[in-house]
């Protein structure tokens, strides 16, 4: 099942005992899943920076003994069946051969011939915390960014080759552990990396406690049909006559000056000057901003209430975004860029199944001035807050439904790194990673709920993090990475804006 190496290190605060190749359990008799080629919706993403995810479970009093002796075996074996079971091009890699025009997932089956030394699997650290603080890590307060990235597995990338995903399982001795995950953007998007953690969560938690042998388990075990992943490419490539996949690996090849490389880009951050923060807004909060933005809108007579799309994303955004500019403060004339991703499996027409295992999402950007959020009259209370919310609205509005491949922008690519250049020139890029609705807290690989989860990833974007609320009372969890000033001005503002709208 695995390949371990003996490796022993002190890094970052915590210390390392193992670096393991976890291989498929099993390997399905299906040769669609031994070369994987990228659609434009991946290539899209090539050269954009891994994302990263933190899960925390609390278990009181876990020692060592009970971590390497009930938990490791049953999260190693679990993540074995789940790629054998349905996942296997994430035990595979990322390659550019030279007769190919564009990156390809490869899994090379026993005794296959290949050029280069490629072991399988997917690589799983197993590390000990030495004096990190558990509460304070999965906490809400502001903590030191720099201290996450002792959480987070490492993406092993070069030009030629490039893992899709990366494990490390941290314990935290009588606290509990944390499971961090890094995925290459260029393979698969925020629904399918969910798709997958639930999936090895479920065999998990449903079926190791099963006191049966390996081939009972092997024949009994099925994951729900929600979780059972289409790797099928075959609908997105076949629509794409225009050939938007190697136009974008084109643009990126312009873009970097570099031929034929998988690095991807560099950080936008220094991560040893950030904070992070998580702040809370309730359903009580949301109702509340959609109720005093109808009314003005409703005051004004510029559009009809029913008109503006006041989605939970679009309110939590607006509030969170508008904070961000006023706590950056400096130059009102800044370029502001509004961004976010937008789920496309059900808008394409025909639509994409919502179990597609890949990228299947698009980038909107909208360029505004720091000024907009300031200039809004005081009288309405919301501090820019509306303006905000119309743009978004705008935005959300004009993706629509029914789009078609042959319909996408061929330089769409090119204004998101106009976009980008803006941003590295002084611009203020306002991202979002994550979702509300991708049930991250619903991770649950048998120990219980994770107390809180994490993407770490936003330090080098510069994007907010938005998940469901893990109480699970309709509210919004939205992290930040910032740096310290920046962070207590926004605090300032989020909280005195919150204040403000009960008034």
């Amino acid at each position: 099942m695995a390949t371990a190496t003996s490796s022993i290190n002190t890094i970052n605060r915590v210390k390392i005992h193992e670096v393991t190749k976890i291989t498929p359990m099993m390997i399905p008799d299906d040769d669609d899943l031994i070369c994987l080629p990228l659609t434009l919706f991946d290539t899209y993403w090539l050269k954009f920076l891994p994302v990263e995810r933190l899960f925390f479970y609390e278990v009181a009093d876990l020692t060592w003994d009970l971590f390497d002796s009930e938990i490791l075996p049953k999260l190693k074996h679990s993540l074995s069946l789940t790629l054998g079971l349905h996942y296997l091009p994430l035990a595979g890699h990322m390659m550019w051969p030279e007769h190919a025009a564009k990156p390809a997932i490869y899994y090379f089956l026993p005794g296959q011939d290949q050029k280069e030394d490629i072991v399988n699997g997917v690589t799983v650290a197993v590390a000990e915390s030495e004096g990190l603080d558990f509460d304070v890590l999965s906490g809400d307060g502001i903590r030191q960014a720099v201290e996450f990235r002792a959480l987070t597995p490492q993406l092993s990338i070069s030009d030629n080759k490039a893992e899709v995903v990366s494990i490390q399982i941290t314990l935290f001795p009588k606290q509990g552990f944390c499971i961090g995950i890094s995925n290459h953007h260029a393979f698969f998007d925020g629904r399918s990396t969910m798709m997958f953690i639930k999936s090895w969560a479920y065999l998990c938690k449903q079926y190791l406690d099963i006191a049966s042998s390996q081939q009972q388990q092997q024949t009994t075990i099925c994951l729900p049909s929600e979780l059972i992943p289409s790797f099928d490419r075959a609908f997105i490539n076949e629509n794409d006559p225009k050939g938007f996949d190697l136009v974008y690996v084109n643009n990126w090849l312009s873009f970097t000056g570099k031929d034929r490389s998988l690095k991807v880009l560099p950080s936008f951050n220094d991560v040893n000057k950030l904070v992070r923060a998580t702040y809370v807004l309730t359903r009580a909060h949301l109702k509340k901003l959609r109720d005093k933005l109808l009314l003005l809108e409703d005051r004004n007579r510029q559009t009809s209430p029913n008109k503006l799309h006041l989605s939970t994303f679009v309110l939590a955004c607006a509030y969170v975004f508008t904070c961000m500019v006023k706590a950056r403060g400096g130059e009102s004339d800044r370029d502001v860029i509004l961004a976010f991703t937008a789920d496309y499996r059900s808008r394409l027409d025909p639509p994409v199944p919502t179990n597609y295992f890949g990228n299947c999402v698009g980038s909107h950007t909208r360029l505004v001035k720091a000024r907009d959020f300031v200039e809004e009259p005081a009288a309405t209370g919301l501090g820019g807050v509306a303006f905000v919310a119309h743009k978004l609205s705008e935005m959300v509005q004009e993706i629509g439904g029914g789009l078609t491949i042959q319909g996408f922008d061929e330089e769409k690519l090119v204004k998101l790194m106009a976009v980008m250049q803006r941003v590295s020139q002084g611009g203020q890029g306002l991202g979002v990673a994550g979702s509300i609705h991708f049930d991250v807290y619903g991770s649950d690989f048998g120990w219980g709920r994770p107390k809180k989860v994490e993407i770490v990833s936003i330090d080098t974007t510069g994007a907010v993090s938005l998940a469901e609320s893990r109480h699970g009372d309709g509210g919004v969890e939205v992290g930040l990475a910032l740096g310290k000033q920046d962070m207590d001005n926004f605090a300032s503002f989020f909280d005195q804006g919150l204040k403000d709208l009960i008034v």
